[in-house]
């Protein structure tokens, strides 16, 4: 029986919760409370078309204005505030207005929406979550001793107005509102996901919620097991719900954003505007945007200037660091893990022996079915003795009952899998010098003593790095794993996370490399018993590795096809819905 752990804490103090509410957040309850929790709860932001539209839109009326009328001051002619922000001390809340108009002793907030009106029985209305916005400002313009009896709202799609009366029912249903998104705020558990809901594909918190994933996986029926582990009481259960029609695709199937390699001696990284420039000898060489590069991977003794880090960091663009022979040392990034609760409830599982054994047998089993598929598709005549004795080692992975256990199964699986690697390696017989260079037998490194591990190693170190910046962007301590024990300096967690990956992506991109002539012997220096790629094999591999990673794969759980790059990415959120408890099990990515 697992062990079962309660965490009993003021939620507002475990998460620095604001002594206010925006009157914003409380537009996100009523529209999505899932949303609300990310943004308000777990301070997860993202912008999408959508978000960037609108605040271009706001710029207008995002200046201050200096002087504000009084409550209580009489004017006949109009006055115009932008930007202002007021509370209430009562009811918790604070709101910006978009625009008020002061005109006698009335007030008139004034809201502006990106998108059209609704369609209501007598013609054009507010949208629930804006109609509570907007009745949330008049509350605090009243609690500030501003008279207000109605308010617009302007949506700047179709350019048009709706009026809103404060009357009792307006009022109500805002108090209700606020006191529904501070209940939210303080509880526990996350909100579950809408079901096949059209709020979804707008919203810039898609790929993070990942709804429809949830709702599916949530609705599989689990195997028998070590009963859920509560780790914030009895009320943390994982809900069960009917399934979605389908699930959708809510996310480009490819990253929209490329990451960028810098891997020669000498090179100097500026920035002009929001263009980093750089340079060898003094002389620029290539430039990239910020907008549109993911990450940037220095290799060897490449100089970033203070400005382009910085720049870097406020965009949340990492910038990993590795040796020029492939050892990745590190990532520097920007403030953007915010997520406390998820990084707090890693630390206390990772202590626990048995939910850490959980996640290992899972990841050591998906890892082991993705080499025989490896196997099956790519070896010239795969022997079926080792094909059967691989299913096999499957079925002891999920079954073991230590962890000692299980790095034996590991290594005995690695053993028959690499010992049939050259099976995979399309050489001609005629070709000598195929023959000499990638002649393989056993896995070897530190250092690797032939060309086919030093791929290996740096294609695994490549793996490693694009793991952490996953396990960072979900908002995971990188170093605290469940399979791999914490060591100074190595990203447990991203290589827990790399098992079941390091067949379909590292290997493969070696394999892609070799057999389609990519890369040859004059890409490899030998110094000794050691075998390392030069420059020229270096970006070689790299086209190979990039290739593979915007390669589209069908995702078996799910049914829709992504990317790898962003394949790694989902997997990363799904072990964290794991960890906090929206599912029960994690959902390893097994290749079909």
């Amino acid at each position: 029986m697992g062990a079962v752990v309660e965490l009993k804490v003021d939620r507002r103090l475990q998460q620095g919760m604001p002594d206010y509410l925006p009157a914003r957040m409380i537009n996100e309850w009523v529209y999505c409370p899932r949303l609300f929790h990310f943004e308000q709860v777990l301070g997860v932001f993202a912008d999408n078309e959508h978000t960037v539209e609108g605040s271009s839109q706001h710029k207008r009326v995002d200046r201050e204005t200096k002087y504000v009328p009084q409550p209580g001051e009489d004017s006949e002619e109009p006055q115009i505030v932008t930007s202002l922000t007021l509370s209430s001390e009562a009811d918790r809340v604070i709101a910006k207005l978009d625009l008020a108009e002061f005109k006698g002793s009335s007030t008139t907030p004034v809201d502006y929406k990106r998108g059209k009106p609704m369609r209501g029985e007598n013609g054009l209305a507010a949208w629930p979550a804006d109609r509570v916005q907007l009745a949330v400002q008049a509350i605090v313009l009243r609690a500030n001793g501003y008279q207000c009896d109605e308010g617009v709202i302007y949506y700047q799609q179709t350019k048009q107005r709706v009026r809103i009366a404060f009357g009792e029912e307006a009022i109500g249903e805002a108090k209700r509102a606020i006191a529904g998104a501070w209940a939210a705020a303080d509880a526990v558990s996350m909100p579950p996901p809408l079901v096949d809901s059209p709020k979804c594909p707008g919203c810039s918190l898609v790929g993070i919620c990942l709804p429809d994933e949830t709702v599916h996986l949530q609705s599989k029926p689990e195997p028998a097991k070590t009963p859920q582990f509560d780790l914030f009481g009895p009320d943390q259960s994982v809900p069960k719900k009917p399934p979605a029609s389908e699930t959708r695709l809510l996310v480009t199937p490819r990253a929209d954003l490329k990451p960028l390699y810098l891997n020669t001696h000498g090179l100097r990284v500026g920035k002009s505007g929001d263009v980093l420039k750089i340079k060898e000898r003094d002389k620029v060489v290539q430039e990239a945007r910020i907008n549109e590069i993911c990450q940037v991977n220095v290799f060897g003794n490449v100089q970033i200037t203070t400005q382009a880090l910085q720049a870097l960091c406020i965009a949340e663009r990492p910038i990993c660091y590795f040796s020029m022979g492939g050892w990745f040392y590190g990532v520097t990034s920007g403030m953007s893990i915010k997520n406390v609760v998820l990084r707090k409830a890693q630390i206390l599982l990772s202590d626990y022996d048995w939910y850490s054994l959980r996640i290992a047998r899972a990841l050591v089993a998906g890892k082991i079915k993705n080499q025989r598929t490896m196997l099956l598709r790519n070896h010239i005549e795969p022997p079926e003795l080792e094909l059967r004795e691989m299913r096999r080692l499957v079925d002891r992975a999920e079954n073991v009952t230590s962890m000692d256990e299980l790095l034996g199964v590991e290594g005995y699986a690695a053993r028959i899998y690499f010992g049939l690697f050259s099976g995979m390696i399309k050489g001609d017989e005629h070709d000598d010098e195929v023959e000499l260079s990638f002649d393989f037998t056993a896995r070897n490194r530190r250092p690797p003593r032939d060309p086919i591990n030093a791929m290996l190693s740096y294609g695994y170190s490549l793996l490693a790095k694009d793991l952490t910046v996953a396990c960072y962007s979900v908002g995971f301590d990188p170093m605290i794993g469940f399979y791999h024990q914490p060591r100074h300096g190595r990203p447990a967690l991203a290589l827990d996370l790399m098992e079941p990956m390091r067949p379909l992506i590292a290997d493969s991109a070696v394999l892609s490399a070799v057999n389609t002539r990519m890369i040859g012997q004059r890409d490899f220096v030998t110094a000794g018993k050691s075998v390392a790629m030069n420059p020229g094999g270096r970006k070689a591999y790299l086209r190979a590795y990039e290739g593979r990673m915007d390669t589209l794969v069908t995702h078996p759980d799910f049914d829709y096809r992504v990317s790898y790059r962003r394949l790694l990415e989902i997997q990363a959120r799904l072990l964290a819905k794991t960890i906090q408890g929206e599912l029960g099990e994690y959902p390893v990515f097994v290749t079909r």
